[in-house]
């Protein structure tokens, strides 16, 4: 194999995602990332240490994604709204890209000052978003673990499968839209500080 021109880091973690994308976190080697590339696999350590190093830089890039997709679909829309904006783009990306759903489930180590940074970027977009809902800061916390807990379980269950009966899955996503704008509305007005 010859080197591959432009060979970059960033460009072994898109390949990377494209392994982690069709066969799920645990297909990812450096191997089939090598492959890719069309290199031998020794020549992905100048971009990287090792398997560990590229998994954190998977894991960076998808927060970093999910933050700007997030981002965007807040912009210019408040309370209920820019709840369900969220709700729709969190879903959204999970179904584009089921399988990287890893990388958003586990809080960063905190030794991880790149990985926390990024982490801390999506907190704050929901954390924006609930703003007018008059949250102190522990209430805005209970209130993005909950509405990223309903979210992504939703959307662990749809890409799974786990949705068996006939009924319409996008129906159910709108009812738990509401639900969640209507508890957090509840919330807001009946939380303990």
């Amino acid at each position: 194999m010859s080197p591959r021109a432009g060979l970059t880091t960033d460009a072994v973690v898109d390949l990377a995602l494209a392994v982690v994308d069709e066969g799920g976190p645990d297909a990812l080697t450096l191997s089939k990332v090598a492959e890719r590339a069309g290199v031998a696999a020794p020549s992905l350590y100048k971009h990287v240490k090792n398997l560990a190093d590229l998994r954190r830089l998977i894991d960076l890039k998808v927060v970093k994604e999910m933050a700007e997709t997030l981002r965007t679909s807040a912009t210019g829309r408040e309370g209920g709204d820019a709840v369900a904006a969220l709700a729709d783009a969190y879903r959204d990306y999970l179904r584009r890209h089921p399988n990287r759903s890893h990388a958003l489930v586990t809080a960063p180590d905190e030794s991880d000052v790149e990985l926390s940074r990024a982490a801390h970027a999506v907190a704050e977009v929901v954390f924006a978003v609930l703003r007018p809902f008059g949250f102190d800061h522990a209430q805005a916390v209970h209130g993005t673990r909950c509405l990223r807990a309903a979210v992504q379980g939703f959307a662990g269950l749809e890409a799974s499968g786990g949705f068996g009966r006939p009924e319409d899955v996008d129906k159910s996503f709108e009812v738990l839209k509401t639900m969640l704008v209507q508890g957090l509305t509840a919330y807001s007005g009946k939380a303990e500080r």
